[in-house]
């Protein structure tokens, strides 16, 4: 990320303060939930019980310090074998885009996505946690999709 990057992301969290969620579930299920930015889905599977029935739910919303923390917990956490992306997309950052760009192109050189659109794509996690990911963890393009039901639906599939 470059320098002004992170001097806007520094100010946005005196700004506009956005909690970090990650909601633990089962520990024995495979599965994981990313909302994106629909924090009120994310909210909504909290309440709902779903989380018995998933490891965790999160959302992501940035390219670069979001899929790394993303990266970082899958390989901590290496039962999770799927994730559901959901929910609506980051404006700006593309934040699922560049998830599944990741998944299917990796990093360049210089820790960049290849073909993220994304304006900072720069990952800094190490080389064997974006090769667990892409090797081990399995997407399931749900982006735009708020229907718990759907979604639910794509646990049992």
């Amino acid at each position: 990320m470059n320098a002004l990057g992170e001097a806007i992301g520094e100010l946005c969290k005196v700004m506009l303060p956005i909690p970090d969620e990650l909601f633990p579930g089962n520990p024995r299920s495979e599965t994981a939930i990313c909302t994106l930015s629909s924090m009120g889905l994310l909210r909504e599977i909290r309440d709902s019980g779903l989380l018995d029935q998933v490891a965790v739910a999160g959302r992501l919303l940035s390219e670069n310090k979001g899929i790394d923390s993303m990266l970082n917990h899958l390989y901590e956490n290496k039962g999770i074998r799927t994730v559901i992306v959901c929910g609506k997309e980051v404006w700006g950052h593309r934040a699922g885009h560049s998830l599944f760009k990741l998944h299917r192109h990796g990093t360049g050189p210089d820790g960049k996505i290849i073909s993220s659109a994304s304006p900072d794509p720069f990952l800094r996690v190490p080389d064997d946690t974006i090769t667990h990911f892409r090797d081990n963890v399995t997407l399931v393009d749900m982006v735009g999709e708020a229907d718990l039901g759907k979604i639910t639906a794509a646990l049992h599939q």
